[in-house]
Order: C-alpha cells, then sequence, then structure tokens
C-alpha cells in the first residue's frame, strides 16, 4: 500500500499547530493537566489490574493528583518569580537606573546565565550614559561660553535653559521665564524659521536653529545672531583698514615735503619765502598729528577691568573739566570697568555735552544699576540731533571743526567692556540722554583682553 508521506506530514503539523501556545503559562497549565491525566489514569489501571478496591484506588488517585498539584504549584511558582526578577532588572534599565539589579530565583543553569547577560547589559548601558552625560554636560557648558544668547526647548516646547547672554534679549534673569513657550517670548515659526513677532527685534537678530536628543527627548536649541553688532564689526574692520592705508600714504607723502620745506627755510633768503615754508611745514605737522589721532581706532587695546567707586570717578571728571556745570546722580556707588578708558569715554561724551548746550547749562551725569548691568547716563539740554544714524561712522561729525572719532572710540571702548551705548533725543526736553550699560561683575569673566 503505497503512502502520501507529503500527505502525512502535512497533517501530521497540523496535529501539532493545535499545541502551539501563546504563553507560558498556558504551556505549564497544558502539561500540568497532560500530566495529571496520564499518572491517574496509570493508578487506576494498575489498581483495576491487582483488583483494588474502588475506595483504595479513588484514596490513592487522589493522593498522587495532590502530590503532582503540590509539585506543579512550586514550579510554576518559581517560573514565574524568575521572570518576575528578570523583569524588574529590565524596567529598571528602561527606567535608566543601570546600578539595581534583580537577585535570581535559582543559583545555577540558564537563570543565573541570562541574570549575568542582564548585569552585563546594564553595565555598557551606564558606561554609554556616563559618555554621553559628560557630552551633554561640555555642550552646556560650552553654551554658557558664548557671547551669543542660546535657548534651550524640551519636546513641549518650553524654555529649560539658557545662557548668560539671555540679558541681551530680556532685561530679566532667564530663570524668570522657565517653562515659558516660544509664544511668550515674542517668537513665531514662519517658513520653517524663528523669528520675532516684534519688526525692531526681527531686524537686529538672526535665529539659528536645531535639534538633539537629550534623555531620550527631543530638544529645541536656538542660537541668536545680533546682525547689528555683525555689521558693525564689519564697518569698523573696513574703516580700520581705510584709515591704516590712507595714513601711510599720507605719512609717506608728508615726511619729505616736511622736511625739503625745512631744508628750503633754511636757505632761503626772502621773509615771505620763509613764511611760505614755514606754514607748509606746520600744516605737515598738522596732517601728521591728524592721521595719528585717527590711526588710534586701529589699535588693539586691552582692559584692566575692576571695581571701581562711582563717586570718585563722577569726583575725577568734575575736577577735569572745570568748565562745564556738571551735577552728579549716586543710584549706585560700584561698577564694573576700566578706570582709565570709562573716564576718556566719559570725557569725550560729557565734552560733547557741554559744547551742544549754552553756557551755564548743568550736565547730569547719572550711575544707576538694573538686574543685569550697570547704566551710566549723560543728560544734557542742548539742540539734540537731526540725525541720529550716523553719529558712530568714523570721520562724520555734525561740528564744525569735528573729526569724526569720539564716538566712534568710545563705542570701540564699551563694547570691548561687553556693553552698548545709545544716543537718544529727549522726549519731553531739548538734549539728547547717553545712556551707557555696562555688564555687572559677575557677567565680566569672559572680557577681551581682560588682565
Amino acid at each position: 500500500m503505497h503512502l502520501d508521506w507529503q500527505r502525512v506530514c502535512k497533517q501530521g503539523l497540523g496535529i501539532m499547530n493545535l499545541f502551539v501556545f501563546k504563553s507560558l503559562e498556558q504551556l505549564l497549565k497544558t502539561c500540568f493537566i497532560a500530566t495529571s491525566l496520564l499518572v491517574v489514569s496509570l493508578w487506576v489501571a494498575i489498581g483495576l489490574i491487582q483488583h483494588w478496591t474502588m475506595a483504595n484506588i479513588a484514596l490513592t488517585s487522589s493522593v498522587a493528583a495532590i502530590t503532582l498539584w503540590i509539585c506543579f504549584s512550586y514550579s510554576y511558582k518559581r517560573t514565574i518569580i524568575a521572570f518576575k526578577r528578570a523583569s524588574m532588572h529590565l524596567e529598571a534599565v528602561h527606567n535608566n537606573d543601570y546600578c539595581q539589579y534583580a537577585k535570581p530565583a535559582f543559583s545555577a543553569g540558564k537563570v543565573i546565565e541570562f541574570h549575568q547577560d542582564l548585569e552585563n547589559l546594564s553595565t555598557h548601558l551606564q558606561l554609554l550614559k556616563s559618555r554621553y552625560d559628560q557630552h551633554v554636560f561640555l555642550v552646556y557648558r560650552l553654551i554658557e561660553q558664548l557671547d551669543s544668547p542660546i535657548l534651550v526647548f524640551d519636546q513641549h516646547p518650553q524654555l529649560t535653559y539658557a545662557n548668560s547672554a539671555f540679558n541681551e534679549l530680556f532685561p530679566q534673569p532667564w530663570q524668570i521665564f522657565r517653562n515659558s513657550s516660544p509664544g511668550l517670548l515674542g517668537l513665531e515659526f514662519v517658513d520653517n524659521n524663528w523669528r520675532f513677532k516684534e519688526k525692531n527685534r526681527d531686524s537686529k537678530w538672526q535665529i539659528r536653529h536645531s535639534e538633539f536628543i537629550d534623555q531620550g527627548k527631543t530638544h529645541q536649541l536656538m542660537v541668536f545672531v545680533n546682525i547689528e553688532s555683525a555689521l558693525r564689526q564689519s564697518q569698523l574692520s573696513a574703516w580700520q583698514q581705510l584709515i591704516r592705508v590712507l595714513g601711510h600714504e599720507i605719512r609717506n607723502s608728508l615726511t619729505p615735503v616736511s622736511a625739503l620745506a625745512q631744508g628750503l627755510s633754511l636757505k632761503a633768503q626772502g621773509d615771505r619765502e620763509k613764511q611760505a615754508l614755514t606754514v607748509i611745514t606746520e600744516r605737515c605737522q598738522h596732517l601728521q598729528d591728524f592721521v595719528s589721532r585717527y590711526a588710534s581706532i586701529t589699535k588693539p587695546f586691552h582692559l584692566n577691568c575692576q571695581l571701581l567707586s562711582a563717586t570718585n570717578i563722577g569726583k575725577r571728571i568734575q575736577a577735569l573739566l572745570k568748565d562745564i556745570q556738571l551735577e552728579v546722580e549716586l543710584k549706585t556707588e560700584r561698577f564694573w570697568a576700566d578706570p582709565a578708558f570709562i573716564e576718556q569715554v566719559l570725557i569725550n561724551v560729557i565734552k560733547n555735552a557741554g559744547e551742544a548746550s549754552k553756557p551755564g547749562e548743568k550736565i547730569k551725569l547719572i550711575f544707576s544699576e538694573n538686574l543685569n548691568s550697570s547704566l551710566i547716563e549723560v543728560i544734557d539740554s542742548g539742540h539734540g540731533f537731526a540725525n541720529l544714524d550716523n553719529l558712530f561712522v568714523p570721520l562724520y561729525s555734525t561740528k564744525q571743526n569735528g573729526q569724526g572719532i569720539g564716538l566712534s572710540f568710545c563705542r570701540n571702548i564699551i563694547e570691548h567692556h561687553k556693553g552698548t551705548i545709545d544716543l537718544v533725543n529727549n522726549i519731553n526736553a531739548p538734549g539728547v540722554t547717553v545712556s551707557i550699560s555696562l555688564p555687572l561683575v559677575s557677567a565680566q569673566n569672559n572680557l577681551p583682553g581682560k588682565s
């Protein structure tokens, strides 16, 4: 008789599929029931063969079933406990807790091997997490050292971190805005880019953003670039290069002319010729001095910042500018700056205010402080400015005999202090207010050229 083995195999596989179990618990229970039925059936068969009474068969079968049940319960409990303890270990790993280990339910065998694999996995993940935490820590340290404002938002998104340059965007510490949304900070997401809603801020700041993963969650990193500052630096570099070139050419031309004029004046016979040569020599010297003054804004300088007394600075300036009616108002006593350079800035600004005011009119010098900076204000009651846009441009001056170097040099000094200087016409009174903002002592650790 020929058998269709392929058909028999398929039928056998179909029967086996009936015993595919979906869980370990189902497999253990089914094995217990099958084993119990087999043992009890064999025991009953033995009893019938040995001609036992039904009472003895029932009693011995019950004892066998109870024994099997006790053994199964113990085995089932120990097996499930082994898996539960492994699950506890995996749950700790899932919660990034790599130092918690579950005690194995057995002291040898595959369970111990499995727990050892879990411990090795925890140790490896702990090492990776330590390296990652070090990298994240270094990233946040780097962010803190940068001069540009940097904000970090979590996945909600809410503000979770900002560096100390945050006060360039807002006058309060960033911790006050913790958990604030970008919208509350005046930001909006348009055309796949972040921007300020206010036009004056949007024209000043360029926002660059990227994403990074921290603690398994996506965060937004926003870097704010001051376009005006970069543009000013580019303009200053261009002016410095131009002045260096012009100064070099003018000096090379004036030196031989001055020497020739001096030599000819010694040989000249007539008074008219001597006077003309003397005028040429004086004008050459004047142009030399003129070029030297402009060259000062191209030279690098270093700051020696220290804690200064506003009272002493005010008295020194009053003593130096005796012809100006200077009224000093102190709302704070200390501020942080380079004494020589800040005095030069204040002298330039106050002299400008005195020249713009009528004789005898008072100039106010006010020292104050807010949460993030020291503020120095110089207020006059002069004629003000018709055009404020070009005041800091080198070679530009509103004075008839002005050389256009003072304010440009002042701003260069203040920006080296990481501060700002602004000029505005007074709103409800004639005159101009010059505002100089300087960082507080805590923000002075990274000043360029600090010694």
